[in-house]
């Protein structure tokens, strides 16, 4: 069922902030039904904000009997824990695991996946008494919810117990000798039990079951960066004559089998059907108000008008829904925007009942491990009401109870938007969902084109395990726990012996008549997660108190000296970085203005792997290198985002060769097409914006994790030009995604540039909220003449990406300063020599550009520095390379 609700609200002012009126039981069972929340939420917004109401049916569950092979005991104890049976999806990918094939159970939030791993590999550990279990979460906290789930159970024997880096030395040794269901993380088993294999011997031995929960979050190169620590674990089993079933349990997700059997190298079945029950979901697109032109005119000197900041919108709610007794889980994209909304929303509590802004807090990466069980606790048992939270809690933690769920801004992938809506209404109940739009491109189509959300399936999961960014460190791994033999590069797939050579070329590995063996005394130190190296603490200076962690890759935009730093809602501005020893200091203060680090960034081209000429436009993808470097930061007032004054910054810069896709025009196609030769620069810098903004469409990323430039003329390619890359090392797999989408991903670009009702471009369709250079120049007509162009001219169906060389008619191109290469004809531009040129080339000379740190989360409208260079960026999130082609933490 569908309730389409005319958005009228572009053009409308906002009402002022209402008077909150709080239920009189805060915690009692009762609150609204989801559909009347609903429509108190609409009818205080003043103009309504809702652009499409989809109601989500309730569906009744499909149980089976237990399977013969479950023991009595183990059904005893699920009876009570209040399962009296499984729902058939459970059964049947518990009895494939029980019979030894490898599976993944791929189904909706709260589906009850977790019995599907539970049941065989409890039903193994009761019947073998010297048979051991491994589970891997991506999160700590999701691996705590499981231990007290199976340590619920009371099953004798089992000894269940968490091994991850919170977990006291002194009951390591303990774990490592006597627990059977030891649950940890890809990094841990990376960093502490494969290293460790020998003080693990026993428990590989004997190891049935690996259980690998959430599965579908292992994409890019996180995911491919675990898919070779999964067969270093095989290895490891294999010495030990071991050989463990996966299980799987993932989101709905595009051909899960596929994906499972390409992060764990064997074939793995899939359970995709949902038998279970599920309560009704009311979800709700609302698109905040436009703010008052005169407002607008205070940060924008062309007087366009933006939209009410989605995190003072989700804020707003979450104070609403508290206010109205509902238990409400608010997402939010970045760890300092979750701050921002729980500190929103506390302060209107408090104003309207002092003392209930207490029920509201903020939960992210980075809090000490007391902190974070202690805010899990808190909500779980309802002494919280309201928390704001970035993606830690997205995962599979079962928060039973919760009746509302607020997305601050689409989380990326379809995929993620449905895991964060199921969080509500987990024990059967109506629930509420509510996607508040940022002003962005992406979220505004989204918002306005609600078939893009609704009834089409989910993205398939990407990962590249043949990324030689990630396949030679985690070979270097694998010959430190034991020397590489020929058996075992087959393991580890294409390109690994590639990949051995180049190490045994650069002196990290030793070839004997045995194998390839480690050359060096310290391990080599591989970061999974692509975060760009250690993390960096984060200690007050006064007391030496510990307040959290930033990962290494944003220090240098969170963690600069003058940065302001919130915890739970306590500000903090730094007085000291030391990258060295991955320390920064700070003190407490309450400054009336927020930071945002500004980094220039420029890019060359290496070698191309494919590309498609189409006469006047050419396609490519292929390896770029960029190099960025954090050089300022900007003082903006919190009130209204006017810029203070910019602060110089000497931080390192920072390297990153990675994959690419980009295309070309011909200068006399744009010309014909009606572009000034002057209005090139905005043309392609606004077409670049909204590009970079609809990718994830089509590709599983996340803005965050791609970049851009676009320049009248690029050195390398002699034309005007676009790039879009992946912001890790070695690639993604996004680039070659939009590669081979490049038609539909281009057309939905073009269609949101021209749909939108601004009339000079606006956040919703080509300004950026990381632009490198303040959204200057854009030239929204013009974007939308460029993409005819390169529409009209490129194919709906472009080839899958194939390795530079495999045929005489793709070109390659050498390291920068190499020889050219010829075109394939026909009037594109390919990479070409890197000659360096005196005179000034259209628009004037290539400069590289800046970018707002991602973790911006004051509103405000662009700004920066005047002019307009014909070269401008928008820089992704990854770190510099090292030596030998892995990153090091």
């Amino acid at each position: 069922m569908q309730d389409v609700t005319t958005d009228g609200s572009s053009s409308a002012q906002p009402a002022p902030r209402h008077d909150l009126k709080p239920s009189p039981d805060h915690s009692g069972p009762a609150y609204p039904a989801p559909a009347d929340l609903l429509g108190r939420l609409r009818a205080r917004a003043g103009a309504d904000p809702v652009t499409h109401v989809e109601r989500v049916p309730a569906r009744a569950g499909e149980p089976a009997p237990w399977p013969n092979w479950a023991p009595e005991e183990l059904r005893a104890a699920f009876a009570r824990r209040g399962v009296v049976a499984p729902w058939r999806h459970q059964a049947e990918a518990a009895t494939l695991a029980y019979d030894g094939r490898h599976v993944v159970v791929a189904t909706g939030t709260a589906s009850g996946k977790s019995l599907a791993y539970q049941l065989p590999a409890l039903a193994t550990l009761l019947a073998d008494p010297r048979a051991t279990v491994l589970y891997l979460a991506p999160t700590k906290a999701l691996a705590a919810d499981q231990l007290r789930a199976v340590a619920a159970l009371e099953l004798e024997g089992v000894r269940p117990a968490c091994y991850d880096g919170d977990t006291p030395r002194a009951e390591r040794e303990w774990i490592r000798k006597h627990s059977r269901f030891v649950l940890t993380n890809p990094d841990m088993l990376h960093h502490g039990i494969l290293p460790g294999h020998a003080q693990w011997s026993g428990f590989l031995r004997r190891l049935t079951y690996v259980v690998i929960d959430e599965c579908h979050t292992y994409r890019g190169v996180f995911g491919s960066h675990v898919a070779h620590v999964l067969r270093r674990l095989r290895r490891q089993c294999a010495r030990f004559r071991s050989t463990p079933v996966f299980v799987l349990a993932s989101a709905t997700s595009g051909d899960p089998a596929t994906a499972a059997g390409r992060l764990t190298g064997v074939p793995v079945t899939a359970v995709t059907e949902d038998t279970s029950p599920r309560g009704g979901v009311t979800f709700a697109l609302w698109e905040p108000p436009l703010l008052p032109r005169d407002s607008a005119a205070d940060q924008q000197a062309d007087l366009t008008q933006v939209r009410r900041s989605a995190l003072r919108e989700t804020a707003d709610l979450l104070a609403d829904t508290v206010a109205e007794g509902v238990r409400t889980l608010a997402f939010v994209r970045s760890r300092r925007g979750a701050e921002v909304v729980a500190a929103n929303a506390r302060r209107s509590l408090d104003e309207a009942v002092p003392g209930l802004g207490d029920r509201v807090a903020a939960y992210r990466a980075g809090y000490l491990r007391e902190e974070r069980r202690e805010l899990e606790r808190a909500l779980l048992h309802g002494d919280l009401l309201g928390l704001a939270s970035t993606n830690a809690l997205e995962l599979g933690v079962d928060l039973v109870g919760l009746d509302a769920v607020l997305i601050c801004g689409y989380p990326g992938t379809r995929a993620s938007l449905w895991q964060q809506a199921g969080r509500a209404g987990r024990s059967g109940q109506e629930a509420l969902a509510v996607l508040v739009a940022r002003d962005d491109p992406l979220d505004t189509y989204l918002v306005h084109h609600p078939e893009a959300v609704f009834g089409r399936p989910v993205e398939a999961t990407v990962l590249d395990p043949a990324n030689p960014y990630v396949l030679a460190p985690q070979l270097a791994c694998a010959a430190v726990e034991a020397p590489l033999t020929p058996d075992d590069l087959a393991l580890f797939g294409d390109g690994a012996k590639e990949a051995v050579d180049q190490l045994v070329a650069a002196g990290a590995l030793r070839q004997r008549p045995t194998g390839w063996y480690w050359r060096h005394r310290e391990r080599p130190e591989v970061d999974l997660r692509g975060e760009g190296g250690a993390p960096v603490c984060v200690v007050e200076a006064a007391t030496g108190r510990l307040l959290g962690t930033v990962d290494g890759g944003s220090s240098h935009f969170l963690l600069h000296p003058g940065a302001v730093y919130l915890h739970q809602g306590v500000s903090h501005v730094v007085d000291s970085l030391d990258l060295a020893d991955g320390c920064a200091l700070v003190h407490p203060e309450e400054p009336d203005w927020s930071t945002h680090a500004r980094d220039v960034t420029s890019l060359s081209v290496v070698s191309v792997r494919s590309y498609v000429d189409a006469g006047p436009v050419g396609l490519f993808l292929g390896e770029v290198d960029v190099t960025s470097q954090v050089v300022s930061y900007q003082r903006r007032r919190i009130a209204t985002g006017e810029v203070i004054d910019t602060r110089p910054l000497d931080l390192p810069a920072r390297e990153l060769r990675t994959v690419a896709v980009w295309f070309t025009l011909s200068p006399q196609s744009l010309t014909a097409a009606g572009v000034e030769p002057a209005d090139v620069p905005g043309a392609l810098h606004a077409a670049e914006h909204a590009a970079i903004g609809l990718l994830p469409l089509t590709a599983t990323c996340d803005r965050w994790d791609i970049g851009g430039l676009s320049t009248a003329a690029h050195p390398d390619t002699e034309a005007p030009t676009v790039f879009v890359y992946d912001g890790h090392p070695g690639g993604a797999g996004f680039a070659e995604r939009a590669y081979g989408t490049a038609a539909a991903w281009l057309r939905a670009t073009r269609d949101a540039i021209a749909e939108c009702g601004c009339e000079a471009g606006c956040p919703s369709c080509v300004q950026s909220p990381k632009c490198g250079n303040g959204n200057n120049p854009l030239s929204k007509p013009d974007a939308v003449k460029v993409l005819d162009v390169v529409l009209a001219n490129l194919p709906d169906g472009v080839p899958a990406p194939r390795p530079s060389g495999d045929s005489p008619g793709v070109p390659s191109v050498s390291s920068p300063g190499g020889s050219s290469v010829s075109s394939s004809g026909g009037d594109v531009a390919v990479p070409g020599r890197r000659a360096v040129r005196e005179a000034v080339l259209p628009g004037g000379p290539t400069v590289p550009g800046e970018r707002v740190a991602p973790d911006d989360a004051a509103p405000g409208g662009p700004g920066g520095p005047g002019g307009a260079p014909p070269s401008v960026v928008e820089t992704g999130s990854g770190a510099a390379p090292v030596p030998g082609g892995g990153r090091q933490a």
